[in-house]
């Protein structure tokens, strides 16, 4: 994995994964991609809400707004995740699904 610094101006968020911090930014592309794979955004944001997020959805989702998607592979952030928890991850969860809902 490659260190990538989140620019909080521009709606990143940081991931720390196991010594290394990844930038999400839940960009318009990267949002419908998500959108095109899990379904409506808001529907996403109800099973979050309701605890009822997958590991799948979550990947999925920090997948599509990876800055540096040559940083890693899908299942290597997936394993990455899992290493560090979810507890570790839910804040980063937050940060998006509130770009998700309120934008910057």
């Amino acid at each position: 994995m490659s260190a990538g610094a989140a620019n909080p101006e521009r709606g990143e968020a940081a991931l720390d994964l196991g010594g290394e911090r990844l930038a999400l930014r839940p960009s318009f592309g990267a949002l419908v991609a998500a959108e095109q794979e899990l379904g409506p955004l808001f529907d996403l944001v109800e099973r979050a809400a309701d605890g009822k997020l997958s590991l799948a959805d979550l990947v999925a989702l920090f997948w599509h707004c990876l800055v540096d998607r040559d940083a890693l592979s899908r299942e290597a952030l997936g394993e990455a995740i899992v290493a560090v928890g979810l507890a570790k991850v839910t804040p980063v969860l937050k940060a998006i699904l509130q770009q998700i809902l309120a934008g910057k």
